[in-house]
């Protein structure tokens, strides 16, 4: 199984005073999208996205507030659930301060995640990161009483007193925890609301909640491999002002097995790729409706090539059509 380590070491990183070419996606007339298919996801013609100085992260805009934040986020799942006296955990120190000193922001996690909570609260505490980090957790109890049990904890874990995101675990009784995360936004607890899920079969409810809800955000699926949200849920959130976090980009890592030796598209050097990595996470961002994207990792290096893909021009229509020809 080839490994994001050999993929890294055979792809070098992008420079980090890198030119940036003009958004693809912004920039070229275009005409008008066909209707969207499994195959060819679709893509309305401009991307809000804010333009760096060169080696800088991109930004987008939270729909509900303006409030920007960089495209290339971070999760916790796996990557983080590590013992505190580990190893594991000194690596992510590095890990961590990669991804802030690179310009990351935007930090995912859930109390499903075993004990990720406490690994992240005590690398932002221990690093001081915690002003810089937009911080996303979740709610995911089948009663009120047991999830206020769980936020309290949720914030003793985080070694913090509110976080800018709470969602609604895979819409886990979301006709209770939704309006209990709107009372904590009420009380200044949390900036945001939102609900998530992970699999295309949710979709359809997801889209109709959200029609209904009208959350801050909504959390979902979305790679080369799996590009159905293309389809309707995507363009609804931009249609209703909703923000977007994707998650799976690499499939729970099955697309760099899938890419195997395959080299980069002929275009990867225009558009300031150099690993599949990066190709990946940029086809999640050239969608205009998405906000970030949030993979997980636990290595510095990875995390380095992570935020590359960042920078530069997004896909355009033509590109992202092809990659979906590839890997769907």
């Amino acid at each position: 199984m080839t490994s994001r380590r050999d993929f890294l070491t055979t792809a070098s990183l992008a420079a980090t005073g890198l030119a940036l070419a003009p958004l693809a996606a912004c920039s070229r007339e275009t005409p008008p999208p066909a209707a969207p298919t499994a195959t060819t996801p679709a893509t309305p013609p401009t991307a809000p996205a804010s333009l760096p100085a060169a080696g800088e992260l991109m930004t987008r805009a939270i729909p509900a507030t303006g409030e920007q934040v960089p495209v290339i986020g971070a999760g916790t799942s796996g990557s983080y659930e590590v013992p505190l006296d580990s190893e594991e955990f000194e690596a992510l120190k590095e890990t961590i301060r990669t991804f802030f000193e690179g310009g990351g922001s935007v930090f995912d996690t859930s109390p499903n995640y075993s004990n990720a909570e406490d690994v992240l609260g005590a690398l932002l505490e221990d690093g001081g990161w915690r002003d810089q980090c937009f911080l996303a957790t979740k709610l995911a109890a089948d009663d009120r009483a047991a999830m206020e049990a769980q936020w309290s904890d949720s914030l003793r874990r985080l070694r913090t007193d509110r976080v800018e995101l709470l969602q609604v675990h895979n819409l886990r009784e979301w006709q209770t925890a939704l309006p209990y995360a709107r009372e904590l936004k009420e009380q200044g607890l949390t900036k945001y609301v939102g609900l998530t899920h992970y699999v295309e079969s949710s979709h359809d409810e997801l889209e109709r909640i959200m029609r209904a809800e009208k959350p801050d955000f909504i959390q979902i699926n979305y790679s080369v491999s799996a590009p159905q949200a293309a389809r309707s849920l995507l363009p609804a959130a931009q249609e209703l002002g909703v923000a977007v976090l994707i998650n799976r980009a690499f499939d729970d890592g099955k697309l760099f097995a899938q890419a195997g030796d395959k080299p980069l598209p002929d275009w990867a050097e225009e558009a300031g790729v150099t690993s599949w990595a990066q190709m990946f996470l940029k086809f999640a961002i050239s969608h205009p409706a998405v906000t970030a994207v949030i993979p997980a990792t636990g290595k510095a290096h990875r995390q380095a090539d992570n935020l590359q893909a960042g920078t530069g021009a997004l896909l355009d229509e033509d590109q992202q059509a092809e990659l979906v020809r590839m890997f769907a």
